[in-house]
């Protein structure tokens, strides 16, 4: 039975609505990490801490077609459940404009800055020519890596997260083989892990633009003749900035670790906290992808005034987010060592330092998705300021104060004990706005 934005949801119909943007994000998570596999075993571990500095740049571009994507997405479901389906089909298309306008802009300027870029991120002399290949390589494909992005959560707005699944494993797909194909067969080196990437976004934006312009598409959302309305623009890119905040943030806190890690362990520390990163990203796609894949439930019962609903998806979410936290931290936990092993067993030194700091980062899956869901809820909500606020606390300001004063005290331990601590002082904020905004929405 086909599962719709308007139904009410059980934990069952909830995690089967989910369950295909939970694997979509994995999915995207795990090419990103084969990515850097590919590089560290055959390329080296020089070529691996390039790839791992220049990463936050091409994060902070990448996150514009998030905020796309999330902030449109959240306004177009919440337009649909008012009832308004001609007016949330103009604000789809005048999106989708504005998403290959920025798409262009970000990638041109990318490509032309991207050498003093690496610099000021800490690249040496070594690093620096990685950098460089790797990033205007990527950059040559950002704007399908924003259609990606976006047309993600418009499946989901769609009521077709199962094709947006199919869409992120064939691009997946194409990336593993790929990277394979042109550094183990071709030997390309780091450009080959860009242009494998590259070509799989290509793959992940194309389809769905394709399908929601061809006859086979019966949703609800179709492109139409739009124009740029600039009061429903601001409130999509608004209500996105969250993501785009955090993903900003993420990328801020990244340099400022890779600037500590160079100067308590120097490459290795870098090449480590790659390692710890893309772990990372796949027990936190878990989360996201829980978090995306819910939003535009909330989205559309909020703009139908059921605030029963409201409540009761409140409820179910946050116990089973609880629930899965305990469980991803225990294996986080278990699989530190083999995780380990599988990027940089290759050096006894680097494989020690990667296992304690897998092991201290583990901690922050028992609560960090309190934190990741509450921002969802909001942007959820529209209420993109307060979603914004909880981001910028949580990624960006906290995660700041802790890098620069742990290290201090602790030196290389500091540095990965505040991962645990921005993210445990990021609850107080997380709690702070849903206690002063319940009876404004409701729940």
């Amino acid at each position: 039975m086909k599962i719709q934005l308007s139904d009410h949801f059980t934990y069952g119909k909830l995690i089967r609505f989910t369950m295909p943007s939970v694997i979509m994000m994995l999915f995207i998570s795990v090419y990103g990490v084969v990515d850097g596999f590919f590089v560290s075993n055959l390329v080296g571990k020089t070529a691996f801490a390039a790839l791992n500095l220049i990463m936050p740049f091409l994060q902070i571009i990448g996150g514009v077609g998030a905020m796309l994507g999330v902030g449109g997405s959240a306004l177009v479901a919440k337009t649909l459940g008012a009832g308004n389906n001609l007016r949330a089909n103009r604000y789809f298309t005048m999106m989708m404009y504005l998403m290959v306008i920025t798409g262009l802009v970000l990638s041109a300027l990318g490509i032309v800055f991207i050498r003093p870029v690496a610099y000021l991120l800490g690249a040496t002399e070594a690093l620096i020519e990685d950098c460089v290949i790797y990033g205007r390589t990527t950059l040559i494909f950002n704007i399908a890596l924003h259609a990606q992005y976006t047309f993600q959560n418009y499946m989901i707005v769609a009521e077709k997260p199962k094709m947006g699944l199919l869409v992120t494993v064939l691009a997946g797909m194409t990336n593993m083989i790929l990277d394979f194909v042109f550094m183990a067969v071709f030997n390309f080196g780091i450009a080959g892990a860009a242009l494998a990437t590259g070509l799989s976004q290509v793959v992940g934006g194309a389809i769905p633009f394709l399908w929601f312009l061809s006859k086979k598409n019966k949703s609800a959302l179709h492109f139409a003749k739009t124009r740029f309305e600039i009061k429903p623009m601001v409130k999509a890119c608004t209500n996105g900035a969250s993501e785009m905040l955090t993903s900003v943030s993420g990328s801020i806190t990244g340099i400022l670790y890779n600037l500590q890690l160079i100067k308590y362990a120097g490459e290795d520390g870098v090449a480590a906290y790659g390692v710890v990163m893309y772990a990372a990203w796949i027990f936190i796609a878990i989360f996201m992808g829980f978090c995306t894949g819910g939003s535009p439930i909330m989205s559309y019962h909020f703009g139908a005034q059921n605030y029963s609903e409201m409540k009761n998806l409140l409820k179910k979410n946050t116990t089973f987010l609880a629930i899965l936290g305990t469980v991803l931290t225990i294996i986080a936990v278990i699989l530190a060592k083999p995780i380990s092993h599988i990027f940089v067993g290759y050096d006894a030194n680097l494989m020690n330092i990667t296992v304690r700091a897998f092991m201290i980062c583990a901690i922050p899956f028992l609560y960090m998705w309190f934190n990741m869901y509450t921002s969802s809820f909001f942007t959820a909500l529209n209420d993109g300021a307060v979603s914004a606020a909880i981001s910028l606390m949580r990624a960006l300001l906290l995660p700041v104060l802790c890098i620069t004063t742990l290290p201090i005290f602790f030196k290389l331990d500091g540095v990965w004990y505040s991962l645990v601590l921005s993210e445990l002082l990021g609850i107080m904020v997380s709690v702070f706005f849903i206690i002063r905004k319940r009876k404004k929405y409701h729940y």
